[in-house]
């Protein structure tokens, strides 16, 4: 036959798949921790396939590197690691949309601060946004993102925005009006007043609305999750269970409890910036 480096393209790609050895679907499906459901399908590419070993070795966890070692690649992983993995890629996309609604909640309360006729113009749209249901925005948001993670961010950043502007619009206005006064004394500009009394004054105020932000995120990653089409975190591990509730309902309720505890989790981290950021401040006050 021919030498080795004299095959065509076919025959390097023939070889190329038998030495990888790609399993049928559900193999494929069992063999891995990560819900891949384009491989699972089989519409996947030879390129997008290699492309889902490759994330199954370099992120393997101990118990993958195990069954690799004990010759089990074809037994199913545990619904725990599963269901872990689905709660680390859901926790960074309502990251991404935290953010996201955090700086555009922060943002708006600063243009409504400093201009009156824009806060009366837009805060009964910004109010009556938080009426429409986030389910009926959710798929309009995926057509017009084409889906992807960024997608399921901006949905997550839909329920973020809102209390952060609330709050922090409230906390802008909370400084004591003699240090306004006394930076007016100095001829400080808006900035300089913005930097150094509104926004430390502010800080527990913001610190409030990013505790509910964060869950909020959570909710708004698993609701986005479900049209666009992303199988990867909790809402499409939701979506699994809940086609087969009736012959294995403990797995619906096991991912139902891991979304609780990714928010939980996210109320925790942001709780503990605030302490660390606010240490010996006091509360602030209604009176």
């Amino acid at each position: 036959g021919n030498p080795q480096w004299c095959l065509s393209l076919a025959e390097w790609q023939a070889q190329f798949t038998a030495w990888i050895r790609v399993p049928e679907p559900q193999a494929l499906l069992n063999s891995t921790i990560f819900f891949d459901f384009r491989a699972v399908f089989g519409e996947a590419s030879l390129a997008d396939r290699l492309r889902h070993w490759l994330l199954a070795y370099t992120q393997a966890t101990p118990l993958f590197l195990y069954q690799m070692a004990q010759g089990a690649l074809h037994t199913r992983p545990p619904l725990g690691i599963v269901l872990v993995n689905a709660g680390f890629f859901t926790f960074r996309e309502a990251f991404g949309g935290f953010v996201f609604g955090a700086f555009l909640g922060l943002a708006l309360a600063i243009v409504f601060v400093h201009s009156r006729i824009l806060e009366r113009a837009l805060v009964p749209y910004v109010v009556a946004s938080q009426t429409v249901p986030i389910i009926a925005i959710a798929p309009v948001v995926v057509i017009w993102l084409r889906g992807g993670w960024l997608a399921v961010a901006v949905i997550s950043a839909y329920l973020t925005f809102f209390p952060v502007t609330i709050a922090g619009l409230r906390g802008l206005r909370s400084p004591d009006p003699r240090a306004l006064e006394l930076m007016r004394s100095y001829a400080s500009s808006s900035r300089d007043v913005l930097l150094k009394v509104r926004l430390p004054a502010a800080a527990p105020y913001l610190f409030a609305a990013f505790k509910v932000a964060a869950t909020a995120s959570v909710v708004g990653a698993i609701i986005g999750e479900l049209p666009s089409g992303i199988r990867d975190g909790l809402g499409g591990a939701i979506l699994n269970f809940n086609q087969f509730y009736v012959s294995g309902p403990p797995k619906l309720w096991a991912a139902i409890m891991v979304a609780a505890v990714v928010g939980i989790g996210f109320f925790a981290l942001v709780r503990a910036a605030e302490v660390l950021f606010l240490r010996g401040r006091a509360a602030p006050s209604d009176a």
